[in-house]
C-alpha cells in the first residue's frame, strides 16, 4: 500500500496501479459527495467520473497543504457545481425572498430515519434548494460564497435553503406521523 505522498507521485508518472489505488482509496468518500448533490445515481456517476478526470489533471497542483482528502473533496464540489450550472439554467429566474426562515428539524423523526433515508429525502428535493442545501449546511459554505458558486443574489440562496429546510421539515412531519 502506498502513502499519500508515493501515490501522488505514482499517478504523476502515470502507474496505473497507483492510479487505480488512489481510485479506490477515495472514489467511495466522494461518491457519497456526488449523491447528495446529484438527482440520481447515474448524475452522481457522472459528476464522480468528471470529478476524477479533473483530480487526475491537476494532481500535480497539489501542494501538500492541507490533506489530500480535503483537496479531492473541493474538486468534487466544485465539479457537482459546475455540473449543476450547466444542467440548470433556470435558477437565475427563480423569486428572491429577503428573510431567511431558520426552521430547527424534528428529532424525532430524525433518530427514526437511516442516512440512506435522509439522503433520499434530500435527492428529492428540487435542484436548486437540493444544491444550496448540500453546499450550505453539508459543505459549510457561507450564502456568500455560494452566491458566487452559483452566480445568484445571497438572498436566492437564503430564499432556497430556507424552502430546502421548510420541504424537509415537512417531510420529516409526514414521516414522523405514519
Amino acid at each position: 500500500m502506498y502513502s499519500e505522498e508515493e501515490l501522488i507521485d505514482q499517478c504523476l508518472q502515470n502507474n496505473s496501479r497507483a492510479q487505480e489505488s488512489f481510485y479506490r482509496r477515495f472514489a467511495p468518500k466522494m461518491y457519497g459527495v456526488c449523491l447528495r448533490f446529484a438527482k440520481n445515481k447515474m448524475e452522481a456517476d457522472d459528476i464522480l467520473q468528471e470529478g476524477f478526470i479533473k483530480v487526475y489533471s491537476n494532481l500535480k497542483a497539489f501542494r501538500n497543504e492541507g490533506s489530500l482528502e480535503g483537496w479531492i473533496r473541493r474538486t468534487i464540489v466544485n465539479t457537482a457545481i459546475n455540473f449543476y450550472k450547466k444542467n440548470a439554467k433556470y435558477l437565475k429566474d427563480i423569486e428572491i425572498e429577503k428573510a431567511e426562515i431558520m426552521l430547527s428539524m424534528n428529532e424525532g423523526a430524525l433518530d427514526k430515519l437511516s442516512v440512506k433515508e435522509l439522503l433520499s429525502l434530500i435527492k428529492k428535493l428540487p435542484s436548486g434548494y437540493r444544491m444550496v442545501f448540500n453546499l450550505n449546511v453539508m459543505e459549510g459554505y457561507t450564502h456568500k460564497e455560494i452566491s458566487q458558486l452559483l452566480d445568484i443574489s445571497e438572498n436566492t440562496s437564503k430564499s432556497q435553503l430556507s424552502r430546502a429546510r421548510q420541504t424537509l421539515q415537512r417531510k420529516l412531519k409526514e414521516i414522523s406521523s405514519i
